[in-house]
This record gives structure tokens, C-alpha cells and sequence, in this order.
């Protein structure tokens, strides 16, 4: 999947000391590093390897064939929002074999964004429950690959989704898709009152 880069690089300011940290978690290539790829104002941090016969044994390619690496560790970007604020963020790696690291990620975690792939649904199932079980706020993002439109309601309905828990389309190759995703994310934790967070108006960079 491409994705699209800011040629702006911004140093971290001096005065900046208030880090949040988000995550994006989801299902096999769902979207995760291409997401945290186009929304980072600095060169991101990327464990990608490139997927062999071996690998192929274990994961099951059968919805990504295309795919030719995957992220073994995670990815890691920095987004500016204000001053003061900046996002961290960290895209867990999707295969169920790396799963016993997303317990390290979401230490000290604001929130997290959970990746849909409208074509396999039942992907994202596995991060929805790990989040409700560390009480996490989260939103889902559906990541646009082209497939079938599938209804808010149906998405809903297929995951068994809260009523309260924000649910939108994004293009995770898109810089400006991905900041309303992080925006929505940010205010939905500053409504939940979970933690001091920034609101929705403040910038993107």
C-alpha cells in the first residue's frame, strides 16, 4: 500500500514537555505503518522485514497476498500539536505471533485507534477486546482499500461496537485523513475525561 510523507521535518521544540502516546493497533496489513508513515512530521521508525516462505507458514496471508514485508516490532512517529503537546505514536505489529508486545505499547498509552479492514472484520475483533480489557479508550478507523461500502450500522453490528465508541472512514495513505483520525481520537479521550489531553482545535502540524 503507498503511502504519502510531509518533505517538512520539524525539530521538537525546547519547550516541549508534555509527550502522549497513542497507539495503532489492527489486524495482519491493515494499514498500521502506512498510517503512522504519512501522518509524521519526523522520518519514522520502522521495524518492517520482508516476509519469507518461513514467515508464511505462521501468518495468515490469505487476505493480503500483495503484502511483501511486515512490521516485527513496531513503528514510531511524532506529530507537533502544539507548544507544549506532542503525539507519540507507536503502530503494533498485527500478526497474533508478536501479540505478547502489545502489553509493553500500551503502557502509559492516551488511547488508541483500532485499523479496520472492512474486507476481514474479524481481524480487528482480537484488539477490541485487548483494549476493553485494559479499559483503553479507543476509536475505529476504517482504512479504505477499495472493497465493498459496508454501512456505519454494519460495521457496528459486526464488531459488536458501543454506541459511544467513534467510528469513521479513513485513507491511511492520506497525511490530512490521518490527523482528522487522531483529532477524533484526542477528543474522544478529552470527552471521556480518561486524561488531560488537548483539544480538537489545537493544530496538527
Amino acid at each position: 500500500m503507498d503511502f504519502a510523507t510531509s518533505d517538512t521535518r520539524t525539530p521538537l521544540g525546547p519547550q516541549s514537555d508534555n509527550g502522549l502516546k497513542i497507539v495503532v493497533v489492527g489486524g495482519f496489513g491493515v494499514g498500521k505503518t502506512t498510517l503512522v508513515r504519512s501522518v509524521s512530521e519526523i522520518r519514522p521508525l520502522s521495524t518492517e522485514e520482508t516476509m519469507t516462505q518461513a514467515g508464511a507458514a505462521v501468518d495468515d496471508v490469505s487476505g493480503v497476498r500483495e503484502k511483501s514485508a511486515t512490521t516485527v516490532a513496531f513503528d514510531f512517529g511524532r506529530i507537533t500539536l502544539d507548544a507544549r503537546n506532542v503525539l507519540y505514536l507507536f503502530g503494533a505489529p498485527g500478526q497474533e505471533r508478536f501479540w505478547f508486545l502489545w502489553d509493553r505499547l500500551f503502557t502509559g498509552t492516551l488511547g488508541a485507534v483500532v485499523l479496520l479492514d472492512t474486507r476481514r472484520i474479524d481481524d480487528s475483533w482480537y484488539a477490541i477486546d485487548r483494549l476493553e480489557r485494559h479499559g483503553m479508550p479507543f476509536i475505529v478507523a476504517c482504512n479504505d482499500f477499495g472493497g465493498p461500502r459496508h454501512t456505519p450500522a454494519e460495521v457496528r453490528a459486526a464488531l459488536d461496537l458501543d454506541p459511544h465508541i467513534p467510528l469513521m472512514d479513513c485513507d491511511a495513505r492520506s497525511r490530512e485523513s490521518g490527523k482528522q483520525v487522531l483529532i477524533t481520537l484526542v477528543e474522544h479521550v478529552r470527552q471521556l475525561g480518561a486524561a488531560p489531553a488537548p483539544t480538537a482545535e489545537q493544530e496538527l502540524v
